[in-house]
């Protein structure tokens, strides 16, 4: 493994810096104290800030040289509503908010990274430094775009990424094209007439009629997709009724959709929209169908995917680098800067767990689960990763 000798010496100040914001949990719009520590700590290394974008947003502003060329690096900083049940000594200090999927590890990575970078400036061009509010549900990235972030600063291409729980410390997974999925929910209210359970005759049962589209919504991904494409539609919740003996006014289903690709959500939002009002229409019921589109696929570009993969195997080696790593169904919104920018997004193994420290709850080291932890042997490596990617991007040239 080829780390970057400086930013192993510097590993336990970023550490520290990345134990202290996961102490600190803030959730989407909210990270007013971990974006002034990131300014902070930017600004004490000379490196000029520009503040506002999305609200608690922090781009910072690394240039060298006389060359045009800029690479963006992004790294997200919120954290997940949800409880800690870790005890060790850098847990959650606040109620209902956690750092469950690693953003902390994630700011500090880049804070290593953007420490090198501004004393050594083996680069020709601009390097912006991305820390991104609210990806965890709130579309910080698209916000950070419609405030102008690639228009006022234009970047060639743009670079994300993300701990991997159960790949091994020092591998990273990366792929061409589709790497992870669209997110997207539904919600449809089913309008019955309620009655005596013992009278059901009398009524319409809104239960029966919600419980006929969950069954028929299943047969869009078997029968209307194509086989040889990924999708998921799940129904994770039917709400209706008050007591045994009544027959409800009303049914309410709630759940998500994920796919790889616009066309294919497409014709699942088509389908279901056709399938709810026919059904509904059968049984003399009424429906409001409600399908919210959160984040797009998100779409790696060839030709980035492919120079990322270099720079990781200069890094870690090529054993330790899948270049085809499997898609997976979650969802991200770096989408958004991929649909607006070439870059590429990856993985980087967070390992099995072993490496939490005592009191640990016992649950797994999952993402989004309160047993979680990042693991800080991942930081000089994403560090390295993201200096190397900078120094070949923005190559010097004779």
């Amino acid at each position: 493994m080829n780390l970057i000798d400086p930013i192993v010496q510097f590993q336990a100040e970023i550490q520290q810096i990345r134990r202290d914001i996961h102490a600190h949990p803030e959730l989407c719009f909210e990270e007013h104290r971990t974006s002034e520590v990131v300014a902070q700590k930017l600004e004490a290394w000379g490196i000029p800030i520009i503040r506002g974008l999305a609200g608690t947003g922090i781009v910072g502003v690394l240039k060298n040289g006389t060359s045009e060329r800029a690479i963006g690096l992004r790294a997200d900083m919120d954290a997940l509503p949800m409880q800690e049940i870790n005890t060790f000594a850098h847990t959650s200090k606040h109620d209902g908010k956690m750092h469950a999927c690693g953003h902390d590890g994630h700011t500090a990575m880049l804070l290593g990274a953007a420490h090198y970078l501004s004393k050594y400036k083996e680069f020709d061009g601009t390097v912006y430094l991305i820390f991104q509010p609210a990806e965890e549900g709130g579309g910080g990235a698209r916000r950070m775009i419609e405030d102008g972030m690639f228009d006022k600063y234009p970047m060639d291409a743009v670079f994300g990424m993300h701990n991997w729980p159960g790949a091994a410390v020092g591998t990273f997974g990366v792929t061409p094209g589709p790497m992870m999925a669209s997110s997207n929910e539904f919600e449809v209210i089913v309008r019955g007439k309620g009655a005596h359970a013992a009278q059901p005759h009398k009524g319409i049962d809104p239960i029966m009629v919600a419980v006929q589209m969950a069954q028929s919504w299943q047969t869009i991904v078997s029968r209307n997709a194509s086989p040889l494409e990924s999708a998921v539609l799940s129904v994770t919740q039917i709400h209706s009724g008050s007591a045994t003996n009544v027959i409800p006014d009303e049914a309410t289903l709630i759940g998500t959709v994920r796919a790889f690709s616009t066309e294919m959500i497409d014709l699942i939002e088509k389908r279901m929209r056709t399938i709810a009002e026919h059904t509904a229409a059968a049984f003399d019921a009424q429906v409001d169908f409600r399908f919210k589109r959160n984040y797009p696929p998100l779409i790696n570009h060839a030709r980035e995917t492919a120079f990322a993969a270099e720079v990781m195997r200069s890094v870690v080696g090529a054993d330790k680098v899948d270049d085809q790593v499997e898609p997976t169904m979650g969802a991200e919104d770096f989408s958004f800067m991929l649909q607006a920018k070439p870059g590429c997004y990856a993985f980087l193994g967070n390992g099995d767990g072993g490496h939490r420290d005592m009191g640990h709850g016992l649950g797994p080291c999952n993402l989004h689960n309160p047993s979680y932890d990042f693991n800080d042997d991942l930081l000089p490596i994403g560090a390295t990763y993201w200096v190397r990617l900078a120094e070949a991007y923005l190559k010097k040239t004779a």
